[in-house]
């Protein structure tokens, strides 16, 4: 026999397959359609914990409360147990005296890991211990596999990934997280619709893969005998709707795009995306400072967030910093050196010989991304890179070689990107054809020429602010998480 047929999880399997056959046969419902509950675990606690055991006994509390058991610990014809909703734990006492020989010693059957409820009244132990004294434990769910170890928890990572459900289970923490984002989302909504915004959703597959520098994923159409393209923006969709006149809208959505995973990256991720018109870039600062430094304060009580050994403090305003005083400042390089085009090409070619940037704005755009993003800790504005890495944006009132756009930096990382939309119709297919030329000469990131979306632009596209955000890394920022993988409920793994 293999090591794996003569294990101990093996034996704990085939001993829980033993027990939920003696469970049928003794006529107990193995899967239930539904459970009593008056109360859930967290509410129970909550509620009750604070009463001392006079004021239990007083109020004689009866309860019935669904949880998965956690703990078990025998003590003849009595058993300390405690059950989880995944959030808190409640303990719960069962007696052969309360419940018949019959029922506890069909207790017995059950394992650490099966869902049960529990029926009976609230007391407190001597070590003032919340307990609910049991008329009936009532079974719900076999587990069929042991648990993590509960000392140690579950700790490979591996593990935790490809089985969230374990690390939900064994890890309330984890679930904290979730619950997070959750409220997060849901801030974000109510922040819009009070101001008057309105919710959308646009294509998640696309003719023509457009609104970001990106690669994307592709895919075929077998009605249409077509191939199509998996989101890598919804940009270009919620801009053909403020031409239609919508000129508040935003969409949560799922966007892929065909690049590495890392830290900061998931090929699926969700973003917020949102555009009004009569706005520009500048007014979309504004709105950003306002949504986040109202989700810190409303959902973590504070305008300093930490993460790792940082405080991070969203209070109004953050700082604006040029990009190219940004490349100044980080970067260490002398006026004179960022000035001269060809040298900085030529270093830059050294720094990213995978990009091969020929050009002096992909050029600092390398230097940007080697020196500048991961220095930036603080919520900081960078204002006005390079046009030409740019190709959605108006350029600069100030300087046409520059772009009326930002990037939000928070701990090194891009959390917003934000434009004075193009709306020119001729300029953005000058500039998609510099795109296409781009793409001609090897760089896959670079924009096909979509010409509906021109044509849309010639119906006339009002002055308008767009945005797009990364509800990923923001839940990473407000949840002090320093992967996306821990953020991500079903990140994406190389299959086993």
């Amino acid at each position: 026999m293999s090591k794996r047929e003569t294990s101990p999880e093996l034996d704990q399997d085939v001993a829980r397959r033993e027990k939920l056959r003696k469970l049928r046969e003794a006529g107990v419902p193995i899967f239930p359609h539904t459970a009593a509950r008056t109360h859930g675990v967290a509410e129970v606690v909550d509620a009750y914990a604070g009463l001392d055991a006079a004021g239990l006994e007083e109020k004689k509390v009866a309860v019935v409360v669904p949880g998965r058991i956690m703990s078990v610990r025998k003590m003849g014809r009595a058993t300390f147990f405690h059950i989880s909703d995944g959030r808190r734990r409640l303990q719960a006492y069962i007696r052969e005296d309360k419940v018949g020989a019959g029922a506890y010693e069909g207790f017995g059957l059950l394992d650490i890991g099966d869902v049960v409820s529990v029926g009976g009244t609230l007391f407190k132990t001597r070590t003032g211990e919340l307990t609910v004294l049991c008329d009936a434990v009532t079974f719900l769910a076999k587990c069929l596999h042991p648990l993590p170890e509960k000392w140690h928890g579950l700790q490979d990572v591996e593990i935790r990934f490809r089985q969230r459900y374990l690390d939900l289970i064994m890890n309330p923490e984890v679930g904290e997280v979730f619950r997070l984002r959750s409220a997060i989302v849901a801030h974000i909504r109510r922040f819009f619709d009070a101001r008057g915004y309105i919710e959308v959703e646009t294509p998640m597959m696309h003719a023509v893969p457009g609104g970001a520098l990106a690669r994307p994923f592709q895919t075929h159409h077998n009605a249409l005998g077509l191939d199509l393209y998996l989101r890598i923006a919804p940009e270009l969709f919620l801009k053909r709707l403020t031409v239609g006149g919508l000129d508040k809208v935003y969409e949560i959505n799922r966007s892929f795009r065909n690049e590495g995973i890392d830290a900061q990256h998931n090929p699926e991720f969700t973003m917020l995306e949102f555009y009004e018109a009569y706005k520009d870039f500048y007014d979309m600062m504004d709105l950003t400072e306002e949504l986040l430094n109202g989700l810190a304060v409303a959902l973590l009580g504070t305008e300093e967030v930490p993460f790792g050994e940082h405080a991070l403090s969203f209070r109004r305003p953050f700082r604006r910093l040029k990009f190219i005083d940004a490349c100044a400042e980080y970067a260490g390089l002398a006026p004179e050196r960022l000035a001269d085009r060809d040298g900085l090409v030529a270093f830059a070619a050294g720094l990213a010989p995978d990009k091969k940037p020929r050009t002096y704005g992909k050029a600092l755009d390398v230097v940007f991304d080697r020196f500048v993003k991961d220095r930036i800790v603080q919520p900081t504005f960078i204002t006005h890179p390079p046009r030409e890495i740019s190709p959605l944006a108006k350029a600069s009132r100030e300087n046409p070689e520059e772009a009326e756009r930002f990037e939000l930096l928070v701990a090194g990382m891009e959390l917003a990107n934000a434009f004075s939309e193009l709306t020119d119709p001729a300029e953005q297919r000058a500039r998609f054809e510099e795109q296409a030329e781009e793409k001609r000469r090897g760089d896959d990131e670079s924009h096909p020429l979509d010409m509906d979306y021109v044509e849309a632009l010639e119906y006339g596209l009002p002055p308008t602010g767009g945005e797009g955000i990364g509800i990923d890394r923001l839940t990473m920022i407000l949840a002090n998480r320093r992967s996306i993988r821990d953020v991500v409920l079903f990140p994406l793994l190389r299959p086993k």
